[in-house]
């Protein structure tokens, strides 16, 4: 918007109108002081600026629109009748004019001014635009190579870990059969079979991460019911946890269209997970129930919950929350994987927690006609 000032109603009334005509949005001021209350209130590309005015001059006005942050950038002509000497003309531009133009005013020119004014502002605010889109890239790399550099310090860890127990098992085990001690030996073979679950585990996730990255994570989809996967489920985590109960709470006695694996995948990692971030508490709870032609299951746990700035993030990759990332093990991918899987069968996961109170993670997939088959 340009905003003209001038204490003659003619010459604004005439200016207003060549420029209008000519599609630019103005704005008009009578006097210095109202033409500062409006730069105050509104943002300006161009303001065009009577010298001689009664109260506060052109001159001055502009001397005061420069100590504003706002309107600081903005550009000033200056148009004089009487004041065209050179002394004048430098002033001006000392004032914080960008031109200055003699009156009585040729309006070609003026508008051949104005128009290249608003071509160069408006090639500022594009490379503004572009400074700030690069400045968020860069910084968006610089997080991402730090993210990159801590996961694999973590997958490091984390895999080192249980190659350590099972080589410190094996050991123990030498030494157990040489002495014929058949209980000790099978002690230690069920603990080293512990930690090589463990260790396939986390090779599986790291080769599901890198299937996504290159967009070959496959899907082998089909109806099934989602029943009789839970009970699975729940069975095979009360192996490795008899001390959870796992109560399901509402039903889904229905066929789904989807990869039986990898929604079991979901689920075990949402339990998991669960226990996991649920130390003193011994209760899981599956809630599940259709809604139109949709199936939702969310995984109810009494844990230490998650903080809200943290919720949206969880389920990025590489995301460990920070308060419990020293405290607890893992690669910080889990949710990453299953939130893709839920996105391949054109569904929705998401997370509702209280600090203290305990998570409740869940997804949303449709029945039947998948996003992608």
């Amino acid at each position: 918007m340009i905003l003209i000032v001038d204490d003659t109603p003619e010459n604004l009334i005439s200016l207003k109108r060549v420029l209008e005509t000519h599609n630019f949005e103005v704005d008009t001021a009578s006097s210095g002081e109202e033409a500062l209350k409006k730069v105050l209130k509104n943002e300006y590309v161009l303001i065009i600026l009577d010298v001689q005015m009664p109260g506060m001059d052109g001159f001055e006005v502009a001397e005061a629109i420069s100590g504003y942050s706002k309107a600081r950038e903005t550009a000033i002509i200056f148009l004089s009748a009487a004041n065209t000497e050179l002394r004048f003309i430098t002033k001006g531009y000392s004032s914080g004019g960008l031109d200055y133009i003699t009156k009585p005013v040729d309006m070609d020119i003026l508008l051949l001014k104005v128009k290249t004014f608003y071509r160069i502002y408006e090639q500022s605010r594009k490379l503004i635009e572009i400074q700030k889109a690069l400045l968020d890239e860069i910084e968006f790399r610089k997080k991402a190579e730090n993210k990159k550099d801590e996961f694999i310090s973590i997958a490091s860890h984390e895999l080192k870990t249980p190659l350590t127990s099972v080589k410190g098992y094996v050991q123990l085990l030498e030494r157990s059969i040489d002495k014929g001690d058949i209980p000790t030996v099978k002690k230690h073979l069920q603990k080293a079979q512990t930690q090589l679950d463990k260790l396939n585990e986390l090779i599986a996730d790291l080769l599901d991460i890198s299937k996504i990255e290159s967009g070959k994570l496959k899907f082998n989809k089909k109806n099934f019911r989602m029943e009789e996967l839970l009970d699975s489920v729940i069975e095979i985590i009360h192996q490795s946890n008899p001390e959870f109960k796992i109560l399901t709470i509402g039903s889904a006695d229905i066929e789904i269209y989807g990869d039986e694996m990898r929604i079991e995948q979901v689920i075990i990692n949402f339990l998991t997970n669960a226990i996991k971030y649920s130390p003193g508490t011994n209760e899981i709870r599956i809630k599940l129930h259709v809604e139109g032609n949709k199936l939702y299951l969310g995984v109810r746990d009494y844990g230490i919950g998650i903080d809200p700035k943290e919720q949206e993030s969880v389920f990025d990759k590489f995301f460990r929350v920070e308060q419990t990332a020293i405290q607890f093990q893992g690669l910080g991918i889990g949710l990453y994987i299953s939130a893709e899987i839920i996105r391949r069968h054109g569904g929705e996961v998401g997370v509702k927690s209280t600090p203290g109170e305990g998570s409740e993670f869940f997804f949303e997939i449709p029945l039947s006609a998948p996003a992608e088959n």
